[in-house]
């Protein structure tokens, strides 16, 4: 197995516990934005609740293959 690997694994695994520490530390008003933005459906009715963030999705899709782009690049 490729230590190189073992070590991203790791590495990754402690930005995604830091990251779950601060929102749940209560800096989750930092991400308020998500599911509220110009797109993102939301229907609420009586008995009734339908929420799709596709915008927000997106935003973060395009966010997310943004840094891993620059990871592979500088390694």
């Amino acid at each position: 197995m490729n230590p190189q690997l073992g070590k991203t694994l790791v590495i990754l695994g402690l930005v995604v516990v830091a990251v779950g520490a601060f929102v749940w530390l209560g800096g989750g008003s930092l991400f308020s934005w998500i599911g509220r933005l110009p797109g993102d459906i939301r229907i609420e009715r009586p008995g009734f609740r339908f929420y799709a963030p596709i915008v927000s999705m997106l935003l973060l899709s395009l966010l997310l293959s943004a840094v891993l782009w620059v990871v592979r690049r500088v390694s």
